[in-house]
């Protein structure tokens, strides 16, 4: 049985580095492939997003003399480098792919739209989605946020190397809760770190759920998609909870 048929994935680009101190992991690269192909193999439409972290970061630009337009176009950039090696890996594993970017640098991918995205997601191509949004100053959270959101996706997934949203980081504090379900309302007020506000408000205006899982747990993609409970379900509240639908002009 599966719960969602057309995701969004949004992966970090640091998660790529694996070990290592920066670049791409080659083991980690086909670890996350063998796991987008169980998923492809249930037929599900899969839409990824990847950050440019573990080569270049446009606020770490900053920080060295660039100026944000520049550092952001070179965090740009990173994330199509990381893209190619995404699809050149499906494709090893015998995936169909299309590569299309927000930031125009033809020949390598085409310009995105949503409606080309939707068209080749429905012909059975993963489509990966470089560019961040082709503009400075939004993050690649953000760009996952709006493509979720143009391909008409049933969830956006958003990868990390945690299990889920806690009430603090369980890397540093022992007594941090997860939570298996909060709305965005929630996650608000408790000022709780799941994406920025940009990203974050796209997603609550426009109902598109997110859901946070440790996409290094291998399996743990199928599994979400099948519909276990796995990671922290972040959504709006329903009609029911709300009292209804909201009246106007009353």
């Amino acid at each position: 049985m599966i719960k969602y048929k057309r995701i969004l994935l949004k992966l970090s680009g640091e998660a790529l580095m694996g070990n290592q101190k920066y670049g791409i992991d080659p083991q980690r690269l086909s670890d996350y492939a063998d796991d987008i192909k169980q998923v492809v193999d249930q037929n599900v439409q899969v839409a990824i997003v990847i950050g440019g972290g573990n080569i270049f970061r446009g606020m770490q630009g900053t920080a060295h003399g660039f100026n944000r337009v520049q550092g952001d176009y070179m965090g740009m950039l990173a994330t199509v480098i990381n893209s190619l090696a995404l699809q050149a890996e499906f494709e090893k594993k015998g995936m169909k792919t299309k590569l299309l970017s927000g930031l125009p640098v033809e020949p390598v991918a085409e310009a995105i739209s949503g409606y080309k995205a939707i068209r080749h997601l429905e012909e059975g191509h993963v489509v990966i989605l470089a560019g961040g949004t082709g503009n400075p100053f939004f993050t690649t959270d953000s760009a996952s946020a709006l493509r979720a959101i143009e391909i008409n996706a049933d969830v956006l997934l958003k990868g990390t190397r945690v299990d889920g949203v806690y009430s603090a980081d369980p890397e540093k504090d022992p007594d941090a809760v997860k939570y298996d379900m909060l709305t965005f309302d929630e996650a608000y007020e408790k000022n709780l770190k799941i994406m920025d506000m940009t990203a974050f408000t796209l997603c609550s205006e426009n109902d598109m759920p997110v859901l946070v899982f440790d996409m290094n747990r291998k399996g743990n993609l199928l599994k979400i998609v099948q519909g276990e409970d796995v990671g922290t379900l972040v959504k709006n509240r329903n009609k029911e909870e709300q009292g209804g639908d909201l009246k106007l002009f009353e």
